[in-house]
């Protein structure tokens, strides 16, 4: 079997050539320039992101808890830690941030697999032959590097990626689409935090007035400034009384209607990230209508428009990579064992239940247990 396809006598030579290129991030948003290393990115949109930490680890927990079915030899491999690492969630993760997900396969003096371990994807690069198809995949820690190969009869490296509609060998992650969305709602949280700096109000205005017409002195404007931002300016100077002599007096600024903009802003960048990332905005406790029913929907919702299809990803891959030691494997997630999905078993259970025109044997079938006595 051939990870990248098959290369029979006569096949290798049908195959089109493919276009190498290293994978590149998001260039640039609307507010500033954004790291161009997916390192850099990690830390700034993700790190320093509540909305995007919490929509990630919706997620990646969900399909790391998810209950499993298939060979019990894979499914332990998989549910295995491998220093300390969860695979189900750490593949996921990479794949929502980065695109791709490289897991090595680990074996034993007697070349039998025994440990699956998630490779940093940023760490990891394609290493192609003349036609472009990948052969084999290099790791690099520092100047430390590996070469894993990713051909049969035994591959050292499977890669899971999510689609990139131009590019061959790298995929797409979330992160680069809710670059911009992010970084909004950073330098709004960024403003909020200057105002609270600020005594927590607007700004206003120290006016000199001394009814002459006479200026400030250079002096006189530089001590009067280290004043200010030394008695009145910061939170613990909320609120403090101030003395003002000779000709001073203080106009207080209110909001702009623009300035009143950023906090709708913000909750409306908040909305985008979650839907980047294929969370329902109500799980993540942004405003709406925040009802048991509704919350109920959209926990279902997550389910099954985001951690399903993912989750489904990353087990094929995986089930074709555990094929040279476990042939015929399979790997899929035990839809009756979660609780999320309950009410729709039990919907399709009544609904068989009810249907005289079915024999016993189909009703089973139907509900998957075709197999019990």
């Amino acid at each position: 079997m051939k990870w990248f396809g098959w290369k029979a006598a006569g096949r290798e030579e049908s195959r089109p050539a493919l276009e190498f290129r290293r994978a590149r991030f998001a260039e640039g948003a609307a507010i500033g320039a954004l790291p161009q290393s997916y390192a850099e990115q990690v830390r700034a949109l993700y790190l320093r992101n509540a909305i995007a930490q919490r929509a990630v680890r919706l997620v990646t927990d969900a399909v790391g808890d998810a209950p499993l079915s298939g060979d019990a030899d894979a499914v332990r491999l998989v549910q295995a830690r491998s220093g300390g690492q969860a695979l189900g969630a750490t593949v996921a993760a990479h794949l929502l941030l980065h695109g791709n997900a490289y897991v090595q396969l680990l074996t034993d003096a007697a070349g039998e697999l025994v440990e699956l371990f998630a490779l940093r994807p940023e760490r990891v690069t394609v290493e192609p032959d003349a036609a472009g198809w990948p052969v084999a995949y290099r790791y690099t820690v520092g100047e430390r590097s590996v070469r894993l190969g990713a051909e049969a009869p035994r591959p050292e490296i499977v890669q899971i990626k999510l689609f990139h509609p131009l590019d061959d060998h790298y995929g797409l992650g979330c992160l680069s689409g809710a670059a911009s969305a992010i970084a909004l709602h950073n330098a709004t949280a960024a403003w909020n935090a200057g105002l609270l700096d600020n005594a927590a109000r607007p700004s206003g205005a120290l006016i000199y007035d001394p009814g002459d017409g006479a200026p400030l002195s250079r002096e006189q404007f530089a001590r009067l400034r280290a004043e200010m931002e030394a008695s009145f300016a910061g939170s613990r100077n909320a609120g403090r009384p101030m003395l003002l002599e000779g000709g001073l007096k203080w106009q207080a600024l209110s909001l702009s209607p623009a300035d009143m903009d950023f906090a709708g802003m913000k909750a409306t960048a908040a909305r985008e990230i979650a839907t980047a990332f294929g969370v329902p905005p109500m799980l993540l406790g942004l405003p709406g209508d925040a009802t048991y029913a509704n919350y109920k929907e959209a926990s279902r919702a997550l389910w099954r428009s985001t951690v399903l299809p993912l989750a489904g990803t990353i087990l094929d891959g995986l089930a074709q990579g555990l094929r040279a030691w476990l042939p015929g494997v399979t790997l899929s997630v035990d839809l009756d064992r979660v609780t999320a999905l309950a009410e729709d078993r039990e919907r399709l259970w009544g609904q068989v239940s009810a249907a005289d025109f079915l024999s016993r044997e189909e009703k089973r079938a139907m509900v998957g247990v075709e197999g019990m006595p």
